[in-house]
């Protein structure tokens, strides 16, 4: 466990490289350091239009809502 504290930044390049490193206490594996996994990419989701709100006829976002179109809890 000393030597993978002192040797960390040797061992996380090790990883980097494809490697996976067994870290033991007294001689028993503990931990095991691997490569994470690659990360997935980005979805642009302001131009998506699967996500595009549909807006009701003659909606108005700016209008107040009523007093009935408000949610129960929240009246």
């Amino acid at each position: 466990m000393h030597e993978a504290k002192t040797r960390l930044s040797e061992l996380v390049q090790n990883v980097e490289r494809g490697d996976e490193v067994v870290i033991c206490r007294n001689g028993k594996p503990v931990a095991r350091l691997s490569p994470a996994a690659p990360a997935r990419g980005r979805r642009n989701l302001e131009h998506d239009p699967a996500l595009r709100p549909i807006l009701a006829p003659g909606y108005d976002p700016a209008e107040p809502l009523s007093e009935d179109e408000w949610p129960e809890e929240c009246r």
